[in-house]
């Protein structure tokens, strides 16, 4: 048996499973696939296959289906990694066109997807703590009211609204932001708590009650940035995929809700040189996640952001190839349009 046609039949074995869900036998492989041999060379070639462990027989199956190691070797073997097609790249556009801000761009993100892979589609929340301050600007909105705003270098734009001891001109509440912005630019917001004290030396002795309250809101915005999250979308899909699970749809769906489990896999997964991380079944050390596989890639702007990742969390019998191009392709696209924020 060549190692070709071993990987040929292995291949054509994943694909025609992943596609009717049905064991393939060696007659069917010969009639759907360009392989150029006889059904009782391919029976041959299976034998080796499922000694190897890559493949099984279900039950009393005559056809086989991959295993855990089987998809591993046909993941690692995937070498064509497309990226985005032009419908796919404009379905994004329009959906980011619409995003009123931030936030909401990463959840359009989340939506494509999970439409693009049929899979349920992940995103970590990008922490702040190793973003920095572009910009700072405090906006006078009644006599008693201020906009603290905050943009990081990440993108994110961060809003507060604070109440005002006193009644501030428009004008000393504008010199307050710029003064505090000459001292916060560039700082790291993991830079809490801030040092208030020599902040405040910064500005006028009158307004130093209203610049306590720009600071503290500036502290509370950068807080925020380093609580860990998850967005998601298309669960349905999953459950449109139980058949794949049995009884074992039931921690999965648990283990989404819940998300901690989810946030720790994502951060302990490691890129591979063709920039994917890919779990699959067994692999997985948290039992409730051993029937499924998980594909990510890391996205984010090249400076600030903690290496967050998107991805899809599906069934083994996974369309791999189209998952693993639509992961690294789009986190490469809301890369680049995070950079040029």
């Amino acid at each position: 048996m060549s190692e070709t046609r071993r990987l040929q039949v292995l291949r054509a074995i994943v694909e025609d499973f992943v596609q009717t869900r049905e064991p393939v036998g060696s007659r069917a492989l010969v009639e759907r696939h360009n392989l150029e041999v006889s059904p009782a060379t391919i029976r041959n070639d299976m034998a080796q296959l499922e000694a190897e462990g890559l493949i099984a027989a279900p039950h009393t199956s005559a056809g086989r289906i991959p295993t855990d190691q089987g998809y591993r070797l046909f993941v690692d073997r995937i070498s064509d990694v497309r990226p985005l097609s032009r419908a796919e790249r404009r379905a994004m556009d329009v959906l980011l066109e619409n995003a009123d801000d931030h936030d909401a761009m990463l959840e359009q993100t989340v939506r494509l997807l999970a439409m693009l892979t049929n899979q349920v589609a992940v995103l970590q929340h990008p922490q702040q703590s190793q973003a920095r301050i572009r910009h700072l600007e405090v906006l006078q909105m009644s006599a008693h009211r201020a906009l603290v705003v905050v943009i990081l270098s990440s993108g994110k734009v961060e809003q507060r609204m604070i109440t005002l001891p006193e009644p501030v001109d428009e004008d000393a509440l504008h010199t307050v932001g710029m003064r505090l912005l000459v001292s916060l630019a560039n700082r790291s917001a993991s830079a809490v708590p801030l040092p208030v004290e020599d902040l405040l030396e910064t500005v006028s002795p009158d307004m130093r009650p209203a610049a306590a309250l720009v600071v503290h809101s500036v502290e509370s915005i950068l807080e925020s940035g380093r609580v860990d999250r998850i967005i998601m979308a298309g669960t349905a899909n999953l459950a449109r995929s139980g058949g794949d699970f049995g009884p074992a749809i039931g921690p999965i769906l648990e283990a989404l809700e819940e998300q901690v489990v989810l946030l720790r896999l994502l951060t302990e997964m490691r890129e591979d040189q063709r920039g994917l991380a890919v779990l699959i079944g067994r692999e997985h050390q948290d039992d409730s996640l051993l029937e499924t596989s998980v594909v990510a890639a890391e996205y984010g702007p090249r400076h600030g952001g903690e290496g967050a990742k998107l991805g899809v969390v599906g069934p083994t019998r996974m369309d791999y190839t189209t998952s693993m191009s639509a992961v690294r392709a789009m986190a490469r696209y809301l890369s680049r349009i995070l950079s040029d924020d």
